[in-house]
């Protein structure tokens, strides 16, 4: 059996142990982004029975943290700092290959964990609308590392890219992504997850416009900025 669906649980989730990362895990990215976000929203659920709306989503919030090892976070505030400020392109990329986080990554992770803490405690708990959601991010995740070049000549997620003939699968499972949110609601549903794909190219886009390429800490960042920018979109007055 393929080593694919364990690689992409140990690249993408604190579960598991680590792994050597190859093409073959990229077709399973959507498949533990939507697993992963149908086990956050029954915690959702299950907190939302104990606890009132916004400690409901603080829990959700911290799991989702725990869960993915805070790696996307972490690419966020990499990211921020190194493409944000001026400056030129070696400089951004030893910026956000340094351990600590400037102004400009602070400010922004504080901002996206206040919106989709807002965001949920604005909803009704549903499984089905974190599933679509983080299926959509990790399809992002999976498009690019096809799609796009990689900005460094070494990286962890460079060993994932090279693979051919997933753009089909990944595509279906956009499509599959899309019918979960409306499984959560119709139009809203929909309008939330497109939502996300749009916000994922535009960081993935502004990433390549400053780097040449994308890295892992761009992925991490555009995962995470397409989850609250959908959660946003879902929880507008419709």
């Amino acid at each position: 059996m393929s080593d694919g669906p364990a690689q992409a649980v140990a690249f993408l989730t604190a579960l598991g142990r680590a792994r050597r990362p190859t093409p073959g895990a990229v077709p399973w990215f959507p498949v533990v982004g939507a697993a992963l976000g149908l086990l956050l929203g029954l915690v959702w659920w299950g907190a939302a029975q104990v606890w009132p709306p916004f400690v409901a989503a603080a829990v959700v919030v911290a799991v989702d943290l725990a869960l993915t090892g805070l790696l996307h976070l972490d690419g966020l505030v990499d990211s921020a700092d190194g493409l944000l400020p001026h400056l030129d392109r070696e400089r951004r990329l030893a910026v956000m290959r340094a351990p600590d986080a400037g102004a400009f990554g602070v400010g922004v992770a504080v901002a996206v964990l206040l919106l989709r803490w807002s965001a949920l405690a604005a909803m009704h708990p549903h499984p089905l609308l974190l599933g679509g959601l983080w299926c959509v991010s990790r399809t992002g995740m999976a498009l690019t590392l096809g799609l796009v070049p990689y900005a460094r000549d070494e990286g962890i997620a460079r060993d994932f890219t090279g693979g051919s003939g997933h753009t089909v699968l990944l595509v279906l499972a956009g499509a599959g992504a899309l019918a979960l949110t409306a499984g959560w609601s119709v139009p809203a549903g929909p309008a939330a997850g497109a939502a996300a794909l749009v916000a994922f190219g535009m960081v993935v886009g502004f990433g390549f416009r400053r780097l040449g390429g994308f890295t892992g800490d761009v992925l991490g960042a555009a995962g995470l900025v397409a989850e609250t920018v959908g959660l946003g979109v879902a929880a507008a007055r419709w």
